[in-house]
């Protein structure tokens, strides 16, 4: 499969909203290790003038990641997830990301190249609530890998070994 650049700048239609529910906001700061009782405690997050509890910064990915599985395929685009690699990854937010939310996901792909055998795509995902208002940007950098960097080896190493 090869990368297609012409795919640059292809903006896919809306993703379905993602519910922004506590429980999920819960599990991903225990998996991310950020204690923080904002993101736990309705209490702390409104003595801090918000309705119910905030997502950690890196929670949007979770919603990107859904939203990359329901608008495009790797194959239409001739990028090999296999063995990704996240190289980069930028947020630009409006307001933090709440539990209650819905968020509207709109992807774009900004790059799309090879460098020293390596594919590179370049996203960039905007995330809405239900009335249409910007929450947050981000701009994403994957890497595929051969599957020999990806930890299986091709005959031609095993050859050598023997």
């Amino acid at each position: 499969m090869a990368l297609n650049p012409k795919c640059v700048g292809t903006t896919y239609p809306p993703a379905q909203p993602y519910p922004v529910e506590p429980q999920a906001i819960r599990r991903f700061a225990e998996a991310v290790g950020d204690p923080a009782p904002v993101y736990t405690d309705p209490a702390a997050a409104q003595s801090l003038g918000h309705p119910d509890v905030l997502a950690p910064p890196t929670f949007p990915f979770i919603v990107v990641a859904r939203a990359m599985e329901e608008v495009f395929r790797y194959e239409d685009i001739g990028f090999d997830p296999t063995y990704l690699i996240h190289g980069n990854q930028r947020f630009d937010y409006t307001r933090p990301v709440r539990a209650g939310d819905r968020l509207v996901t709109t992807l774009e792909i900004t790059g799309a190249q090879t460098l020293r055998g390596r594919d590179v795509l370049g996203l960039r995902a905007d995330l809405a609530d239900a009335d249409g208002s910007h929450v947050v940007t981000t701009h994403m950098t994957f890497v595929s890998l051969s599957a020999v960097e990806g930890g299986e080896r091709d005959d031609d190493q095993r050859d050598d070994q023997r």
